[in-house]
């Protein structure tokens, strides 16, 4: 069961499809990483290997403990997906990068993963671009 993200209580009906939104995108997120017998997080991480990152560089980015990239890391690097490395610039500090079979496995989930495609397939193409200039300005 997914928990939600957002309080129980909405001050607004934007508020509450928001996070009604979000909700669903967590769960599909779930469910496709589930499908390649990855957890959630492990997703995440093996999609923002495009390139070579550090380990701290990824922490920061997800807003988590270094730690928890380093169990993350352990757990992929143990899946054959992806291989950590010494950092030429830095022989103390260590790069991760996707395998080969990485990149299959991440190409896989980004298949599997359609409820952003799907959603922003039901809009018109004015509709699309009404609701990124939203988001935008949501977002700040």
């Amino acid at each position: 069961m997914a928990l939600p993200n957002g309080p129980v209580a909405t001050s607004s009906k934007a508020e509450a499809v928001l996070f009604e939104l979000i909700d669903v995108y967590d769960r599909a997120y779930e469910a496709a990483a589930a499908e390649l017998s990855l957890s959630s997080a492990q997703a995440c991480v093996l999609g923002r290997l495009d390139e070579r990152r550090g380990m701290g560089a990824l922490a920061e980015e997800l807003g988590c403990d270094a730690s928890n990239i380093t169990q993350i890391v352990a757990r992929l690097e143990g899946l054959g997906l992806v291989a950590r490395e010494p950092n030429p610039r830095d022989r103390r500090a260590r790069l991760v990068a996707r395998t080969p079979r990485g990149d299959e496995v991440n190409h896989r989930f980004a298949e599997a993963f359609t409820f952003a495609r799907t959603a922003i397939g039901r809009l018109s193409p004015d509709e699309q671009d009404q609701l990124t200039a939203l988001l935008r300005k949501a977002l700040g």
